[in-house]
């Protein structure tokens, strides 16, 4: 493995009841709160009254930002932004699922700077501060909650990018497993793959001697492949939330990467097509992670498949060449996310080859080759997503 620091600001404040910490967390910040949420799904099962029921505890000032896109847009940020600095804020709470955390990173570090952020998600302008933020998370999938990374769309230009700066991490995360009891099944199925697919791109890197990570990816997905089943049948169950919750932190704040970057190339290609379609993301990675193993699969890197399919899909490799196990533990792959119902093809969105191009242009706006594991190019990209078809 190469080098490594591994630092995590976030305090996680875990289980059932943990909503009862949030006054005390947020008065070490201030209390002219801004709290930041999506379409009103916290108002209809409760936690919106919640939240301020605690926050009344600490005479907090609060305004609000709602309506955050499911792929939160710049002109959203641009609104948050503007709210803080007219407003005076101190402190920001998102109330939500990813999207919410994200646009919410993206608004504490524009409101602390004159720089428009869509300048700071391409990366033309660095951040250089960020108000401090806190999360109550209430749909486990994209680990925003315990990293700095954020993901903000563009609809004016169709483009969708990842960012992240040291600035960005939330100063808490309040996790109660009971908050996600709302999520509807194809949520939980969109938030189960993209769990997933962060391990899997952790797991496709190019160091040697990494014993410990790879193991640490693989318990994560074999629990999540045993679980997200009984989770789906039984959508209040608070052991089976609470355990795909756990995994949803621990598969994207950084403790997986120590020593190594991963892949990435398919949420490069996820984020194209749903800055064109506006898909979701989780549906667009079910889609498109089987796709990019068949196609970066080789003889050269055969091992690391193989190793993945019998140790996590069970493949028994006896008499197979590497390149035929993992093979199967692709297509294994593949019909676990079928089993769960996860869309399998971009027809399943009505997606067509009309746009492929639009969208391979898309995957190589920011630079002409992607991914750590296997360089990528525009012709792949195309090759990818007509295979996905």
């Amino acid at each position: 493995m190469e080098n490594f620091t591994y630092y995590n600001p976030t305090k996680l404040i875990f289980g059932k009841g943990q909503l009862d910490a949030l006054p005390k967390e947020v008065n070490k910040h201030g209390k002219k709160v801004l709290i930041v949420y999506g379409g009103g799904s916290i108002k209809r099962n409760g936690i919106y009254d919640n939240v301020l029921e605690k926050l009344a505890e600490i005479d907090a000032q609060v305004v609000e930002l709602s309506g955050v896109e499911p792929n939160p847009r710049i002109s959203t940020v641009r609104r948050g932004v503007e709210i803080c600095k007219n407003e005076g804020v101190e402190f920001l709470l998102a109330i939500g699922g990813g999207s919410t955390i994200d646009c919410t990173k993206a608004i504490a570090t524009g409101a602390k700077t004159d720089v428009d952020m869509w300048d700071i998600v391409t990366k033309k302008e660095k951040a250089t501060d960020a108000l401090p933020f806190g999360t109550v998370l209430t749909h486990a999938a994209t680990g925003s909650e315990m990293n700095r990374g954020s993901v903000i769309t563009n609809w004016d230009t169709n483009e969708k990018h990842g960012w992240g700066s040291p600035y960005t991490s939330p100063a808490f995360s309040i996790l109660d497993p009971a908050n996600t009891f709302s999520v509807p099944q194809d949520q939980t199925v969109y938030g189960v793959v993209d769990i997933m697919s962060h391990v899997l791109e952790h797991y496709f890197h190019l160091a040697t001697n990494t014993p410990i990570q790879d193991r640490f990816c693989e318990s994560i997905l074999r629990t999540v492949i045993e679980t997200a089943p009984k989770l789906l049948d039984d959508l209040e169950n608070y052991e089976h939330r609470e355990t795909v919750m756990l995994s949803g932190t621990l598969a994207l704040n950084d403790m997986l990467s120590m020593g190594f970057r991963g892949d990435w190339a398919t949420h490069n290609l996820e984020h194209a097509v749903s800055a064109v379609h506006d898909i979701p993301h989780g549906g667009g990675l079910a889609i498109l992670f089987p796709n990019w193993m068949k196609h970066v699969l080789n003889e050269e890197n055969a091992a690391r498949f193989k190793q993945l399919a019998v140790r996590v899909f069970d493949v028994d490799a006896s008499g197979k060449t590497d390149y035929e196990a993992g093979l199967e533990g692709i297509n294994t792959l593949r019909q676990f996310w079928d089993r769960i119902e996860a869309p399998a093809t971009l027809a399943d969105y009505k997606i067509d080859e009309s746009t492929i191009e639009q969208m391979a242009d898309k995957t190589v706006i920011a630079r002409p080759q992607f991914g750590n594991f296997k360089t990528l190019t525009k012709e792949d990209s195309i090759a990818i997503f007509k295979a996905s078809l």
